[in-house]
């Protein structure tokens, strides 16, 4: 059962696990997972230890962007079930000690909600000016290709869309707007929701006038990116919902805020606990560094060097205040194995391992994303017909248009495509992966006969196991929550090495990132003779590595030693 006889910071020692429930489990047999089939799973949640569900829209919606389109806030979508439905799975997550953080899109709603229906009617509409509208469109582009304005025929102006057509902007200027949208928070906290995490939330303040930006449609994640993003009145409007919807309430609530395109020192002003914005922020640096110039399908190499400067930049950066979410991959991102590690069925365990290890000893809040804990893989996609994802199906429509090939795109889809991360969840090696008795939405990749959660439940060895083993050291260990961290062996080409330390305890992490074996300078390792391994990818790795001082390709430790009376 969850108390709420917690310290304030209660989260730094939790572990955040997401579903995208039209892919974790289908109840019903339509092909769609949905909030039964996720109360049929908690068991797989509970036993993995983790303390918070966050759960990928489950509003009413027309679906154009997979529910991130809202068009109904305090409904359920009936592809997912019901609202009582949502309730039961509060209930029963509360009951196994798990905190349920629903998605908060507030950017954005759907052009079928009620507020952009009104306000569409008419230019004397008295919801007019709850979204932009312009007579004449600026330069900017859309995320999701092509103009970030929408003409409409019946009033002869442009409405703005930094995301799909349908998904016009909120003006947050509108203080009738932001009183809508926490008026919504309140009455969801009421129904026993711990927090919110908020989608793109850095966004909402648009800079005053709409000024044309230094590029043109399709670029805005480029030079223009900086004109929508942590714009000045963002602090203000977020302090204001802390007061609003948060400020009395007696849960021990999460705020998490997704912010595209944020810094070290922005992420500092929005997490500092004396100005009361948001507990932590959810970043995207390290998952852009194998962006090229062209885009995000505009795959380049990424050595490993520069991933390990990105994150360890965040964590000097965040150490003395501020707080980060810790993630490889997400519902919007591909596959971490398949992405940073290695997917060959030869080291796909090991490198899910060693990925898991790395993250759940850095400083900040783990996340885990449904399949993570199995190692799930990206999927080889081969046509237009395998993707679902309207980013993706944009990008194939706008680059065919101009002249380019399936086949020319096809090495960038596979890489990063937002479909990869929603194949369905692998329970088990049966038809559709356990996952449905109907046919999914999407296909289930061809691997999943041998990665499944029925294999991998209660096996030594697994990754499932070696998730649980990460997740309770985060509980049991206030050095993993709390402790200071120091970056070690920066200059090395193939090792990831840190340290962290609190209260009298030290613990050190070693990841050799690659195929090769890797051997630790011989310094790193003084005074660890001694040390307990509390991780290890493999049994006997820290007996091997101390002996030696070679670490095997794909392999993770972590020591723990004493250094004065606790």
């Amino acid at each position: 059962m969850l108390t709420q006889d917690l310290p304030r910071d209660w989260w730094k020692s939790a572990v955040v696990y997401q579903i995208y429930p039209r892919s974790f489990a289908d109840s019903d047999g339509d092909g769609i997972g949905d909030l039964r089939g996720i109360i049929d799973h908690l068991g797989h949640l509970e036993a993995l230890g983790v303390d918070v569900l966050w759960l990928s829209p489950v509003y009413r919606s027309p679906q154009d962007d997979n529910g991130y389109d809202i068009s109904d806030y305090q409904d359920v979508d009936p592809i997912f079930g019901t609202l009582a439905d949502l309730d039961a799975l509060i209930a029963a997550a509360h009951a196994r000690g798990i905190r349920v953080v629903m998605d908060l899109v507030v950017n954005h709603t759907s052009d079928e909600h009620p507020w952009f229906v009104e306000s569409r009617s008419s230019r004397t509409s008295p919801r007019r000016d709850w979204y932009y509208w312009r007579d004449e469109p600026n330069n900017w582009g859309s995320f999701f290709s092509g103009s970030a304005w929408e003409p409409d025929e019946a009033t002869g102006q442009h409405y703005l869309h930094l995301f799909s057509r349908k998904q016009p902007d909120l003006n947050w200027e509108n203080p009738e707007v932001r009183e809508a949208v926490y008026a919504m928070m309140r009455w969801w906290l009421e129904r026993g929701v711990d927090g919110f995490r908020m989608d793109v939330i850095n966004l909402i303040d648009k800079p005053g006038g709409l000024p044309d930006g230094r590029v043109g449609p399709g670029d805005l994640w480029g030079d223009s990116f900086s004109m929508v993003a942590n714009g000045p009145r963002v602090h203000d409007h977020l302090r204001e919902m802390q007061d609003r919807v948060f400020a009395d309430h007696p849960h021990a609530f999460l705020t998490v805020g997704e912010m595209p395109g944020v810094g070290v020192g922005q992420a500092a002003l929005f997490t500092d606990p004396a100005r009361r914005e948001v507990d932590m922020v959810f970043q995207f640096e390290h998952v852009d560094l194998d962006s090229g110039p062209g885009g995000k399908f505009d795959v380049v190499p990424l050595a490993m060097p520069r991933l390990r400067e990105s994150l360890m930049r965040w964590q000097v950066g965040l150490a003395e205040v501020g707080w980060n979410s810790l993630y490889w991959d997400n519902h919007d991102q591909p596959r971490a194995v398949s992405r940073f590690g290695d997917d060959d069925e030869v080291w796909r365990e090991r490198s899910a391992k060693t990925l898991a290890t790395v993250l759940h000893t850095l400083r900040g809040t783990p996340y885990v994303y449904q399949g993570d804990e199995l190692g799930m893989t990206n999927v080889p996609f081969d046509s237009p017909s395998d993707f679902r994802d309207i980013e993706s199906l944009n990008y194939v429509r706008e680059q065919t248009a101009a002249g380019a090939s399936f086949g020319d795109l096809l090495a960038g889809l596979r890489a990063k495509s937002r479909d990869n991360a929603r194949t369905p969840m692998q329970w088990t090696g049966g038809l559709h992966a356990g996952f449905t008795t109907g046919e999914p939405w999407i296909p289930v990749p061809p691997n999943a006969s041998r990665v499944n959660a029925e294999s991998q439940v209660g096996v030594r060895g697994s990754v499932f196991e070696h998730y649980r083993v990460l997740v309770a050291l985060r509980h049991e260990e206030p050095v993993v929550a709390r402790g200071s961290i120091t970056p070690l062996a920066m200059d090395h080409p193939d090792l990831w090495a840190f340290g962290r330390a609190h209260d009298g305890v030290e613990l050190l992490t070693l990841a050799a990132f690659g195929r090769e074996p890797v051997t630790v300078p011989a310094e790193m390792l003084q005074g660890w003779t001694d040390a307990a391994a509390v991780v290890t990818t493999s049994a006997g790795a820290a007996t091997s590595l101390l002996g030696s001082g070679v670490l095997p390709g794909w392999e993770a430790v972590v020591l723990r030693r004493v250094s004065r009376a606790v």
